[in-house]
């Protein structure tokens, strides 16, 4: 029987746990909302509380205790600078889980922990937002050189047939300087 026994161990042997909860920590107070597990959420909310109350202090000494625990010096900058002044008249409670559902591919309970408060901020675009949006910027660029080269491609059919009934006319004159792709598609995106 696990009487006296608290805490979760979460798969891994002690030392992983607290290298785990320190990147967590410095995480979830760096963005202020972290998509987790719901065990993992659990163990966080009183490590980071227990953080955000000690940088309440507003010492030296607190601020290196927080630097001890934090893996980043811009988080304890933000940690003392914004979020102990944020929380100076809250005592305790300063995170909210909220179970999201399970995951996919191994059916985990998710949840979202964040910091009351953050709700009401615009969220920041994330790596992946920020990779879909210029993806969709480059495939709008695609589909219009398609249809520059598509309306191109109508205007020299013509050219080439000329070309095959030998007139007198040299159709090469009439056509642009041949250039690179990259060329073509660096002067359309410039146009």
């Amino acid at each position: 029987m696990r009487h006296h026994r608290a805490g979760r161990r979460l798969g891994r042997d002690a030392s992983h746990r607290k290298a785990l909860m320190r990147t967590l920590v410095t995480q979830f107070l760096d963005r202020e909302r972290l998509i987790t597990t719901v065990p993992k959420a659990k163990e966080l909310r009183p490590f980071a509380e227990k953080i955000i109350t000690l940088a309440k202090r507003e010492t030296l000494h607190a601020r290196r205790q927080a630097l001890a625990v934090l893996r980043k010096k811009t988080v304890v900058s933000k940690l003392f600078d914004t979020l102990a002044p944020r929380f100076a008249d809250r005592n305790g409670g300063y995170c909210r889980i909220v179970r999201l559902g399970v995951r996919k591919g191994d059916a985990a309970e998710l949840a979202i922990i964040e910091l009351i408060g953050s709700e009401y901020q615009a969220a920041k675009p994330t790596k992946g937002a920020k990779k879909a949006a210029k993806g969709e910027a480059k495939a709008k660029a695609k589909s219009e050189a398609k249809k520059d080269k598509a309306g191109a491609a109508a205007d020299k059919k013509p050219k080439a047939k000329a070309k095959s009934k030998k007139t007198e006319e040299p159709a090469a004159a009439e056509e642009k300087p041949k250039t690179t792709r990259k060329r073509a598609k660096k002067t359309e995106a410039e146009e």
